[in-house]
């Protein structure tokens, strides 16, 4: 089962942006957690399937998107330690698997794919029930993986943080990442949160409740930075496919066009509109989802280098 702790490098880059403003930029590189588990799904994967192993289960299922990193994660580990994976997947089955579905399958998962009106009744008992009643025994995973035993997992981010930073950014999708990271801080430093869909804001209430059901408490140096969807989940625009390959070329850093893109672009962007105080420490986590670089150039046409 995944090792107890893991360490990740932390290296600091300087992007144009910063020098006027003399603020320092460290990059956590998260996205080195694992060779195929890849950043936050590792971490946020590590106690559920410790759980799940103790529990008896032999059958994981969860839920995601045609692109989704953690169907990828998800098939992966199961077939790493020993579990027979199930993938709801959102949608009809196209004729060609996109790399993700195509990895997903050889890892052996089982895809299930449901019209997007059936997906939207994944946290509906009755539809957890038919899912029983078809597979059997399973021990459930949520979308992205976010739950409080992905929280625990994800602290573990901040136990590895190898000195003390003013701000730490990521990039959000179901938020557990990020309510980890909070709960990890424990009120200290400020934690900005990049949701990568369009009208992210509905996050603030899901992250709360994973902290509340964590640890039963609240935070106040938390924000989510809503403007750097691009259009929402996968959009992008010119801006950002320039960002993206200019931080490769310059930092010889990848970045994804999804999530931490993202998230990279939109610190950089808040830094030039002075957002961040002079003299500031930001630590930006690279929560992996590089695999999806395949999947994005298939669909748009090798935009982001590799």
């Amino acid at each position: 089962m995944f090792s107890k702790k893991i360490h990740t490098p932390t290296i600091e880059i300087k992007p144009r942006e910063l020098k006027k403003h003399n603020i320092r930029l460290f990059i956590k590189r998260d996205d080195l957690t694992d060779p195929v588990i890849s950043g936050n799904k590792y971490r946020k994967l590590k106690y559920n399937l410790i759980s799940a192993q103790k529990q008896g289960y032999k059958t994981l299922l969860t839920f995601g998107g045609a692109y989704s990193n953690h169907i990828h994660a998800a098939a992966s580990a199961g077939s790493r330690f020993g579990f027979k994976t199930i993938g709801v997947i959102r949608g009809e089955r196209p004729k060609k698997l996109n790399p993700t579905l195509v990895d997903a399958e050889l890892f052996g998962m089982e895809l299930h794919f449901v019209s997007r009106t059936a997906y939207r009744e994944k946290k509906d008992p009755g539809f957890i029930e038919d899912l029983n009643k078809k597979y059997g025994d399973f021990f459930l995973v949520p979308e992205g993986g976010s739950n409080p035993l992905a929280v625990k997992g994800c602290i573990e981010i901040v136990d590895d943080f190898d000195d003390t930073y003013d701000y730490v950014t990521l990039a959000c999708g179901t938020g557990g990442t990020l309510a980890g990271i909070v709960a990890g801080l424990n009120g200290k430093s400020r934690v900005l949160g990049f949701p990568v869909l369009k009208g992210g804001s509905f996050l603030y209430d899901d992250i709360s409740n994973l902290i509340r059901q964590f640890n039963g408490k609240e935070y106040d140096n938390w924000l989510l930075s809503t403007q750097y969807h691009f259009g929402g989940y996968a959009k992008y625009n010119w801006d950002l496919i320039k960002f993206i390959n200019y931080i490769h070329i310059k930092h010889k850093l990848r970045l994804d066009p999804v999530y931490t893109g993202k998230m990279l672009f939109g610190v950089c962007d808040l830094v030039h509109h002075g957002y961040f105080p002079d003299n500031s420490k930001i630590l930006a986590i690279h929560t992996g989802g590089l695999q999806g670089i395949r999947g994005f150039n298939q669909r748009f046409g090798s935009l982001i280098r590799v």
